[in-house]
Parts: structure tokens; C-alpha cells; sequence
């Protein structure tokens, strides 16, 4: 009998790749819709997606409840119902940063910061943009392009090969090179070249390097490699994030001041201190960081499973650093 696995890569794969076409064809017409349209739209599907996914929906909410203790039910219920309806207008700011207008798309995109990034880039020893998951992550890209000398991204492969090929050849507008996320040799030369180089470490991570590192209090595996490819490179490290106005379509591109002192000789301290930074930038717009990723995931005994089954309390103990 074969795998649920091995049957979706055989016996499906014709239906994997009708799907990868369909969305393919459903993105290149949703830019030509009006803006405002589209947003719209995208919160609907948003609503309608936090209806039909309980498991996504379980993982917001154990999320925020970790994340903000001091919010009431009722506010962690609006801002998950807010998280949800900015997932959905990703799909169409995704849309728009892969295939809109240019002339369009930095006309809605203030730039916040410029002076950091050109400052870095005088020094003639690449950048790191430190990021993060936010749903309007995609919109960034074409409005950094111009601003840099070289401008490289990172990526995960998709199972589907189809998805994956549309994904990476329209990003192809917005960036020199795209490396695989593990691509350490690629990242170190593009730096010696004096690109800017997009790295979000802010997802689950058990690999080598990896360190339990308090994220809003509560400690998750992370990703302390900035702080090593820095040492290695020479590079500047600026945070890097993007938001959208709520009151407004409108969008700010927000380069930060490089830290102080950073890399120092403990790259687990180097991580806590751009955590930190992270933490201030998801307090402008809760609502746009990326809640349905399983964020405390992995974590080693003692630290409790959060995302498993739920107490009689329904809250599982935490622990805190």
C-alpha cells in the first residue's frame, strides 16, 4: 500500500500542476484590478480562511496568548480576526509584488531609513537585511531593488516543482541572485560583492547554530547565524521590515540603524539583541507578522509542546526565561 506521501507525488501530480497553473493565471489577474479591490477582497478571504482552517486558527491563538498575556480574550480574538484578514491581502500584495506595475507599486511605498542602507553600502562590505515574516513581505522587494547595487534573496523550495519555478522566476524582477536558505558559501560571496543580502531568521529553527532565545518573553529555537555570516563578511547589519498603513493603501519600507557594537564574541547575544528589534517592529502592526507559523515549536525538555493538546485550563505551562 502506498504512502499518503508517494500517492499525492504520483497518481496527483497532474492535479498538483493543474493548481500551480490556476494560481499562476488567478495572480496575474488580480493586478489588474483596482487597488482598493483588491485589499478588500483579500480581508475577505482572509475571514473566510479563519472559518475553514481551525488548525491555523488553534495555532494564532496559542501564539498570542503566549505572546501577549496581557491582552484580554477579546482583544487577542480582534487582532487574530485582523491577522486573518491580513493573510488574506498577502495573497494580493504577493500578486502585486510579482507581477503589478513597478511605477504603481513605489508609488504606494514611503521609504523610511534610506540614509542606514546608503551609509552601509558606502562601506563596500555588503549588507545583511535582517527580516521577518510579515504578510506584506513580497511588496518590499521591488521598491529595495533599485536602492542597492545588488539585491539578494533567500528562499525555501516548494514541494510543488511547478509553484516553486512560478515563485522563483517572479521574484526574478526584484533580485540579482535568490539562494536556497542553507546557501552559507553564496551569501558570504554575494557579500564580498557588496549586495544586500534579505535574510528573515525569525521562523522555528533546530538546525546547527540553533538557540533557545526568549521571542516576546518565551523562549524558541532560533537561528543565530547573522551574527556568525557578520563576522565572517565584515557585512553591515540593518533591520529591514515593511508594514501596511491600516487607515490608508499605503505602505512603509523601513531600514533600521545598524546595532551598536554588533557582531560581538556570542552570537546568542547578538541574536537576543535583534530579536529585540523585531519585537519593536511587530508592535506597530501585530497583525502583519506571520502568527500561523508554529513559532515554539522544536524546543528541547523541559519547554512544553504549546501547540499540543490543551489543559482542562485550555493553557498549557509555559516556560519563561
Amino acid at each position: 500500500m502506498p504512502s499518503d506521501r508517494s500517492f499525492w507525488k504520483t497518481r496527483l501530480a497532474p492535479l498538483r500542476f493543474l493548481i500551480a497553473w490556476l494560481v499562476y493565471v488567478l495572480l496575474r489577474s488580480l493586478v489588474l484590478l483596482p487597488f482598493r479591490w483588491q485589499i478588500a477582497l483579500g480581508r475577505s478571504l482572509g475571514s473566510t480562511a479563519r472559518r475553514l482552517l481551525p488548525d491555523r486558527k488553534l495555532t494564532v491563538t496559542r501564539n498570542l496568548e503566549v505572546c501577549f498575556p496581557a491582552l484580554s480574550d477579546a482583544e487577542r480574538e480582534a487582532l487574530a480576526k485582523d491577522h486573518f484578514e491580513a493573510l488574506g491581502a498577502s495573497m494580493f500584495e504577493m500578486a502585486m509584488g510579482w507581477f503589478g506595475s513597478l511605477e504603481r507599486l513605489r508609488a504606494m511605498v514611503r521609504i523610511d531609513g534610506l540614509e542606514h542602507l546608503e551609509d552601509a553600502l558606502a562601506r563596500g562590505r555588503g549588507v545583511i537585511l535582517y527580516s521577518a515574516h510579515f504578510t506584506t513581505m513580497e511588496i518590499g522587494f521591488p521598491v529595495a531593488r533599485p536602492l542597492c547595487r545588488r539585491l539578494t534573496g533567500m528562499y525555501k523550495t516548494q514541494r510543488n516543482p511547478l509553484m516553486n519555478k512560478i515563485m522563483t522566476r517572479a521574484r526574478q524582477r526584484s533580485a540579482d541572485r535568490q539562494i536556497e536558505k542553507d546557501g552559507v558559501r553564496q551569501m558570504i560571496k554575494e557579500l564580498a560583492g557588496n549586495a544586500a543580502v534579505f535574510y528573515a531568521a525569525d521562523q522555528s529553527f533546530t538546525g546547527k547554530g540553533a538557540a533557545l532565545i526568549p521571542f516576546f518573553g518565551e523562549p524558541a529555537m532560533t537561528n543565530t547565524a547573522i551574527s556568525r555570516l557578520a563576522h565572517m563578511s565584515g557585512a553591515t547589519v540593518l533591520p529591514y521590515f515593511s508594514r501596511r498603513l491600516r487607515d490608508e493603501l499605503a505602505y512603509v519600507l523601513h531600514f533600521g540603524a545598524p546595532l551598536e557594537n554588533f557582531p560581538s564574541d556570542d552570537a546568542v547575544v547578538d541574536t537576543r539583541r535583534l530579536v529585540a528589534r523585531l519585537e519593536d517592529f511587530i508592535r506597530t502592526c501585530p497583525e502583519q507578522y506571520w502568527w500561523v507559523h508554529q513559532r515554539f515549536k522544536g524546543r528541547p525538555a523541559p519547554y512544553t509542546d504549546i501547540y499540543g493538546p490543551q489543559r482542562p485550563d485550555g493553557m498549557e505551562k509555559s516556560v519563561r526565561s
